[in-house]
């Protein structure tokens, strides 16, 4: 996922926090640990790419984060566990001074894989005593305590997809997950759209539960009328694009786009391969063949605008989304489901909207921009978000590696329109 977004940051946002941020708390940690558990120290390693992270790094850069905002600062006798981790493990905090390149994490081979695990359990044996001395229940450490969750929720979903990326660039073509997979549908559910009446809605979080500061604050935006299609674009549709000639075709594409398309050479999504004529695609269950009636995914922007285009349509704007699924059920193929890959739609409704969570993040056709009256935090909880809107697109949704919890209708993630290395797909939208 791109870098996290900021936490509301005005105290009279701040919500009543209950024992169960203990709970949540540890039980989000050990899931960290459990999707690590299965990979050898050297896959925890490596990075396959500058926009992925290595297992190791994500391990580690969860516990300096709270090591740096909530322990160090909050809990007098705790001890820093290594002072050089601050330049391995952060991410991008100016206030926090110098840091590692991006680019080059995958050369850290140390520390280690078990010292990053002893780092992990030194930090959560700090936070435990939070909860001991009742610190942890204090509104403002409380709320950061509360951004360290949905951070890592964040790193959980990137650990998934950079371990994606890690194992389709190994000639061995290794599996992450070993279970059972069902059988490919024969048929994609059809097609249908679903009309919107448009008008002045409201956009944005509001209520005492946690977000984002980028989706804030709440605001009124006007819409005309609008139709979305009842489901995402599938892997056949995106075939026939393909067999049209659709990487070929300069007239669909942005202008940056069709540059794109020439200097990587893109023919296809990301992972895919033709071997005797059968497309494949690279999961974390291993080499697959193509479900045709499953959503496309690891797909950029310049890629979905240009298949919209080829189909006569265009990509939703996010307002147009989120007015679309205020009345649909946070639920979907999610991390929980444990099925780590999109899958068909079951829903044979011809007027409902399906897979609006999960399987795949959408994209849309809006900029990552402020909202109107948005204010960034101040220190360094503000670079969380604000310096990063600019040149990038909004994808709405979840994916199928997304952690359920952290799903809502106001979530607003976002990519530079050239990447694809998440579950990222689309879904369609023309006038009404």
């Amino acid at each position: 996922m791109a870098s996290p977004s900021s936490v509301q940051p005005k105290t009279q946002n701040l919500r009543a926090v209950s024992i169960d941020i203990e709970r949540n708390l540890f039980a989000t940690r050990q899931l960290t640990l459990d999707l690590a558990a299965s990979l050898t120290d050297e896959d925890q390693t490596v990075q396959a790419c500058p926009d992925a992270s290595p297992t190791k790094w994500h391990l580690a850069h969860t516990s300096w984060f709270f090591e740096t905002f909530v322990l160090a600062p909050h809990l007098s006798d705790y001890r820093v566990f290594d002072t050089r981790y601050n330049y391995c493990f952060n991410s991008y905090y100016e206030t926090q001074g110098d840091r590692h390149p991006r680019a080059q994490r995958g050369l850290l081979s140390r520390p280690s894989a078990a010292d990053v695990r002893s780092y992990r359990a030194h930090v959560d044996e700090g936070l435990a005593r939070l909860f001991v001395n009742g610190q942890a229940y204090e509104p403002q450490l409380a709320s950061i305590l509360e951004i360290g969750l949905n951070h890592e929720q964040q790193h959980q979903e990137l650990l998934l997809t950079d371990i994606l990326s890690l194992f389709a660039a190994n000639p061995l073509r290794p599996s992450y997950c070993d279970a059972p997979l069902n059988e490919f549908s024969k048929e994609p559910r059809p097609l249908r759209w679903i009309s919107f009446g448009g008008g002045l809605c409201t956009i944005g979080h509001a209520g005492p539960s946690f977000a984002y500061d980028n989706e804030l604050p709440q605001h009124r935006v006007f819409a005309n009328p609008f139709k979305l299609a009842n489901r995402p674009v599938t892997n056949g549709e995106w075939q026939d694009f393909m067999r049209d000639g659709g990487y070929e075709s300069h007239q669909h594409w942005l202008a940056d786009g069709w540059t794109k398309v020439h200097e990587l050479n893109w023919r296809a999504p990301l992972y895919w391969e033709e071997q005797d004529g059968t497309w494949l695609q690279m999961t974390l269950h291993g080499l697959r063949p193509i479900d045709p009636a499953a959503p496309v995914s690891q797909i950029s922007f310049y890629e979905a605008d240009a298949y919209a285009r080829w189909a006569g349509k265009r990509l939703p704007t996010e307002f147009e989304w989120e007015i679309a699924a205020s009345n649909v059920a946070i639920e979907g193929n999610m991390l929980s489901s444990g099925v780590l890959r999109p899958l068909p739609a079951t829903d044979t409704s011809d007027i409902t909207l399906s897979q609006m969570f999960g399987d795949v993040w959408e994209w849309t056709q809006s900029a990552y921009a402020p909202y109107p009256g948005y204010r960034p935090a101040e220190g360094a909880m503000g670079e969380y978000n604000g310096k990063f809107m600019c040149s990038e697109q909004v994808l709405r949704g979840a994916s199928c590696v997304t952690p359920d919890s952290h799903a809502r209708r106001t979530y607003r993630n976002f990519f530079y329109p050239h990447q694809r290395w998440q579950f990222c797909g689309l879904r369609l939208a023309n006038e009404a």
